[in-house]
């Protein structure tokens, strides 16, 4: 209840300061586990990617948030999980995994931070769509947060990592992530340029 209260107060703020757009919501299953993988510009990036979907989206969130007073356990009830600075623990990637096997969708950033925008992404995303056989959905946030200038978002058809999941390795793993990766920035750079 929380969390669909939460949706629809964020698709209006978000709507009025930023006229958000989103546009490919006939890629996202209906059902199944799925991970979207976007880009990352700004803090407020999580809930922009969930508030769009009718689905619940859950998320990694560095553990020090969890310890503020109040605050911890409402980002928890809105799907947020914790994960140590400087690294993933294997007690998050357990959660992760569950929760995909478990049908539900997780939101990953694999450039890690804002400052690698256009790096090389990180094998988190690519690993846990092998572990728990999910769907990765590439997603595109087309804008820069100002007020009144439009934001749009976007989540495009699955990513296809068929021929890296027969073979896991490190390789098919490295392999995988660059293709996730190359998918988020052809798209942020083709919506980038529409008007």
């Amino acid at each position: 209840m929380l969390y669909r209260t939460c949706r629809v107060l964020l698709r209006i703020i978000f709507k009025l300061a930023f006229g958000l757009q989103s546009f490919g919501k006939e890629n996202i299953p209906s059902g199944g586990g799925l991970i979207l993988c976007s880009n990352h510009i700004s803090l407020i990036d999580p809930p922009l990617v969930g508030t769009p979907l009718s689905r619940r989206v859950h998320f990694m969130a560095k553990e020090e948030l969890f310890r503020i007073p109040g605050f911890g356990r409402f980002i928890r009830a809105l799907g947020a999980f914790p994960v140590k600075r400087g690294g993933v623990s294997k007690e998050s990637i357990r959660l992760a995994t569950q929760l995909l096997k478990d049908q539900n969708v997780l939101c990953i950033f694999p450039e890690g931070t804002r400052s690698n925008a256009g790096g090389m992404g990180k094998k988190g995303a690519a690993s846990l769509a092998f572990k728990a056989d999910a769907i990765v959905i590439p997603v595109a946030i087309v804008g820069n947060y100002r007020l009144f200038r439009r934001m749009r978002i976007y989540y495009g058809p699955p990513v296809d990592l068929s021929e890296f999941k027969e073979n896991p390795s490190s390789e098919s793993l490295e392999l995988a992530t660059e293709r996730i990766m190359s998918d988020i920035r052809g798209m942020v750079e083709r919506y980038s340029r529409q008007k």
